[in-house]
């Protein structure tokens, strides 16, 4: 299943049951071109854009992500971890769900496992509540999965409609909350967070209770969402377009800034690996947080946890590109570090080799839509 097409799939009632015109060359900030898609400057396609192709593995969970505590030996393991494809979406969410866990009698010091978006947010909450924290990671940014993520603001593929239980609900709903205020907090430069167009392009009405729906459950969530007629886009062969804004964060600026943030703070960061969960009882923390995303398969034995994988081509910098698109099968977003262009939803897959098929067909496709861009008047 694709990216879009999982999204879109994801019912509100399940959950709750659950150019050509001319176009100015912008600064890179987060300023919105408010009105419509008319100015709208198209990717440039050729090979020799081209500047790398990069794959990671979502860790999926059908019953969605876990929070919760476990008592294993004489330590507390907090779990957090399973977010699918919105770790970074959701990071600060699940985050506060976690740290709320911890004992009546706080601890000193207490570690964190795990060094991307999740585990660097566990660790700073941490930190906000006055306790000395520890990381303990195998990978280090620019190492992590959350480093090959495409950082939109968006909390998709995360679990399977009718999978899910209504608390685990109430937890998502919460966590999307808290990270999409956090987030907020965090916008400009420093921490590579800015606010996006976006725009989704279908040739099927819009469910109105899925995610991008005008009674969906994370609408509060889409400022500007609205409908575009034919006139307001140069979007060619797509009966319904659909705008709204999100952030975007771009993971190497982030999780640096982050990191950063955690150390000057005073947290300490140790690069080491854990084949079995019996060696988590050799460290000196007795709480210890779980933040290892796919590593959680084999620490804690978890088999609902499986890779998905994905895979981003990426062109050249267009700074004119100020706005993100979506099709059924296709995404591109625009950083300062590149154009990104996806997308790939392939569950079970471990491999990180790239699939040379799924290159060819997202590069076409994205050829074609902004091959055909028209010309539309502007307002």
């Amino acid at each position: 299943m694709d990216r879009r097409g999982f999204v879109r799939s994801m019912a509100f009632a399940a959950t709750a049951g659950m150019f050509s015109g001319c176009y100015r060359r912008p600064s890179r900030t987060s300023v919105l071109h408010y009105g419509n898609g008319c100015r709208l400057a198209p990717v440039l396609l050729s090979p020799d854009r081209e500047i790398r192709t990069v794959v990671g593995l979502r860790p999926f969970r059908p019953s969605g992500f876990v929070v919760r505590g476990e008592k294993l030996g004489e330590k507390l393991i907090i779990h957090n971890y399973g977010h699918g494809g919105a770790g970074i979406t959701l990071s600060w969410g699940t985050s506060q769900l976690a740290t709320a866990l911890l004992p009546t009698e706080r601890p000193g010091s207490v570690a964190v496992l795990g060094c991307g978006a999740v585990g660097l947010a566990t660790a700073r909450l941490l930190q906000e509540r006055g306790l000395r924290v520890t990381i303990y990671a195998s990978d280090l940014p620019p190492n992590t999965t959350s480093n090959v993520a495409g950082g939109q603001w968006f909390p998709f593929d995360v679990f399977d409609p009718g999978k899910q239980t209504p608390l685990f609900m109430e937890q998502f709903m919460k966590a999307t909350e808290f990270s999409y205020r956090r987030y907020q907090t965090l916008v400009g430069a420093r921490y590579g967070v800015r606010w996006l167009r976006n725009y989704s392009l279908s040739n099927h009405m819009f469910d109105e209770t899925g995610f991008e729906g005008k009674q969906g459950p994370i609408r509060n969530f889409l400022p500007e969402l609205r409908d575009l007629s034919e006139s307001e886009h140069p979007f060619s062969g797509y009966r319904f377009v659909r705008q709204y804004d999100t952030m975007f964060i771009e993971p190497p600026t982030y999780l640096n800034a982050v990191l950063t943030d955690f150390r000057l703070a005073g947290g300490s960061v140790k690069v080491m690996h854990f084949d079995h969960a019996s060696q988590l009882q050799e460290l000196p923390e007795t709480v210890i947080f779980n933040c290892s995303g796919l590593g959680a398969r084999a620490l804690f034995s978890d088999q609902d946890l499986t890779p998905v994988k994905g895979q981003l081509t990426v062109l050249l910098p267009q700074p004119e590109v100020e706005y993100a698109a979506f099709t059924e099968d296709l995404y591109m977003f625009p950083r300062t570090d590149g154009i990104l262009l996806g997308g790939t939803f392939e569950i079970g897959e471990w491999s990180l080799t790239v699939n040379e098929t799924a290159k060819s067909r997202i590069l076409n496709g994205h050829r074609d839509l902004f091959g055909t861009f028209r010309g539309c008047r502007p307002s």
